[in-house]
């Protein structure tokens, strides 16, 4: 299965073929649905997820155009300003001052 509208596939994936359309683990799929990330719905009496063909394209496509809006903004001069940007900026934990024992 190379194409997503492939003649053999109907209107919905399985959490399978929706894997392997977007070459992740069957794990990383499921945990894609259930987070809310991948619009899907459950059939049938065992609860199996099914995912739209047109929803998986519209998921692929938002996904490039976050690439793509995260690149610009790599490459802008807003991203070199730390209180801005928060792709990979370490969090830094200060120690907390030590409580006097003293009144």
């Amino acid at each position: 299965m190379n194409q997503i509208d492939a003649g053999n596939l109907g209107r919905f994936l399985t959490l399978a073929d929706t894997a392997e359309v977007l070459n992740v683990s069957l794990n990383q799929a499921y945990v894609l649905v259930r987070s809310g990330e991948l619009p899907a719905i459950k059939i049938g009496g065992k609860g199996q997820w099914r995912v739209e063909r047109s929803v998986l394209e519209s998921f692929i496509e938002a996904k490039y155009e976050e690439a793509r809006r995260l690149s610009l903004w790599n490459q802008s001069d807003y991203a070199n300003i730390p209180e801005l940007s928060t792709v990979n900026t370490p969090t830094v934990n200060t120690p907390a001052e030590p409580r006097s024992t003293r009144r």
